[in-house]
């Protein structure tokens, strides 16, 4: 495809950053070809400019063509009846490794998938999101290696992590074929620097995986805020958070601790206002827990993706059944459809 030659101060700093649309997503710095960007937090430049328009041609909030991207991914555009995009099958899914059930956020699907790839030598590794040791309840991007690394950052941290940078670690090592997870914002990242394509990165990738996303959170707000000044919890005694209709908080002595997820989106993270993506339309898998109680929700979109599933199902090392709930399709439709109608005249 054609690419837009416009300087980073002209396009992502001027209508993306300076509008407060920047999602943090790490596309531009990872794709920029002379280094001139860095991640702290977001992107900042570092040295002049090339003007190579790479950097604007990758970003989920410049200039995004969604239709090209389905066109590029489906080989169609999505029909009007698709209320959460181009899909194959909808089901629910649960693991059947214990280790990995006890350590999981809803069903254990996403990191039975990733197990199960690797040891099959489908992916050499996967960039997806970990634990911030020094920060409890941080994420951070991690390039998981082994089984050991994928089981170790199971579960879902709401706070947002720049995955890319994973990918470009990978890449840089030259591991070999990988899995990405992300938010629905990285996934069109991803999908934009296939389109261009960069080379490097198309050649390294083999599947996408996409999370269900309302919002992410602001760490400093979530954790010092709402968890501590407000609730009086201490971060490092929290086992787990989840999300079902409230803000859930399990204790590691016992405790649930619940708030009204009102009280949360105080501190959720307002470049997710402009966001028109709730099931990561543009994955080959699509997965969220959406009010399920120990099982995943899982839709595979792509050829690749149907395949991957079908083949970790026929290992058995997942459990799946059809969706049958009417009320649950509801719900997704719903939250498709509020995600998409909130963003309307907030992106570029």
């Amino acid at each position: 495809m054609p690419i837009e030659k416009i300087s980073f101060e002209e396009s992502l700093k001027k209508t993306v950053i300076d509008n407060g649309l920047c999602t943090g997503c790490g596309a531009c710095v990872v794709s920029c070809p002379y280094n001139c960007l860095d991640y702290d937090a977001g992107p900042k430049i570092i040295s002049e400019c090339k003007v190579c328009g790479i950097c604007a041609n990758v970003c989920p909030r410049y200039n995004v063509s969604i239709t090209s991207l389905e066109q590029l991914i489906f080989g169609r555009e999505r029909r009007l009846e698709e209320e959460f995009g181009v899909f194959k099958r909808v089901l629910v899914a649960q693991t059947r490794d214990e280790n990995i059930m006890r350590v999981c956020q809803d069903g254990g699907v996403v990191t039975s998938i990733l197990v199960s790839m690797l040891e099959d030598g489908v992916i050499q590794g996967s960039a997806i999101s970990g634990k911030d040791v020094m920060n409890p309840l941080k994420a951070t991007p991690v390039l998981a290696l082994s089984k050991e690394d994928i089981i170790q950052c199971a579960g879902t941290r709401y706070t947002y992590s720049p995955n890319l940078l994973a990918l470009r670690s990978g890449v840089q090592k030259k591991i070999g074929k990988m899995a990405f997870v992300g938010t629905p914002c990285q996934i069109c990242a991803i999908r934009r620097i296939q389109a261009l394509p960069l080379k490097k990165y198309v050649e390294a990738l083999k599947f996408t995986i996409g999370l269900f996303c309302s919002e992410s959170f602001v760490y400093d707000g979530l954790v010092k805020g709402l968890l501590q000044e407000k609730m009086g919890i201490k971060p490092e005694d929290v086992e787990k958070i989840n999300i079902k209709g409230k803000f859930i908080i399990k204790i590691r002595d016992g405790q649930v601790k619940a708030v009204p997820l009102k009280e949360a989106k105080e501190y959720a993270c307002r470049f997710c206002n402009a966001c028109p993506d709730f099931s990561a339309e543009l994955a080959d898998i699509s997965v969220g827990g959406l009010g399920l109680d120990g099982w995943t929700l899982t839709i595979t979109r792509t050829d690749v993706g149907d395949e991957i599933l079908r083949r970790v199902e026929s290992k058995g090392i997942i459990k799946t059944k059809p969706l049958e709930d009417n009320k649950l399709m509801e719900l997704l439709i719903r939250m498709s459809r509020k995600k998409r109608e909130a963003s309307m005249g907030k992106t570029t």
